[in-house]
């Protein structure tokens, strides 16, 4: 029997994904057609949908490099990252049962955001 696979965001990830439809929809009132933020929550979406059909899409993350920020805060043993339109991730961990495989979105991240919370110094 085929395990079925959910998509969950964290309380943060919800927040942001809600703020960034709220913003979508005050842009499509106002007649903008195409902007950084519809970009972002069709790839969003996109990805979302991609991760219920292949889990591990995204690049995983090795153990050693996983930001003590999630360890302690979401207790997680496995990280990935999946790109997203304009430079920006999609950080989620795997949970998995007998019955079930859930992918836990646990932060979307522009770029320097990123670079800073995985401790990648410029150069």
């Amino acid at each position: 029997m085929a395990r079925s696979v959910k998509v969950l965001f964290s309380e943060e990830a919800n927040k942001q994904y809600e703020e960034l439809n709220r913003v979508v929809g005050d842009e499509i009132k106002k007649g903008v057609t195409n902007s950084f933020h519809q970009q972002l929550l069709k790839s969003i979406n996109q990805k979302k949908e991609l991760l219920k059909i292949n889990p591990q899409a995204g690049i995983h993350i090795a153990k050693s490099l996983v930001p003590k920020l999630y360890k302690d805060k979401y207790d997680v043993n496995n990280l990935w990252k999946i790109d997203l339109s304009g430079y920006w991730r999609m950080i989620y961990t795997l949970r998995t049962t007998e019955i079930e495989i859930t992918n836990f979105v646990l932060d979307f991240l522009d770029h320097e955001t990123y670079d800073k919370v995985f401790g990648y110094k410029k150069k």
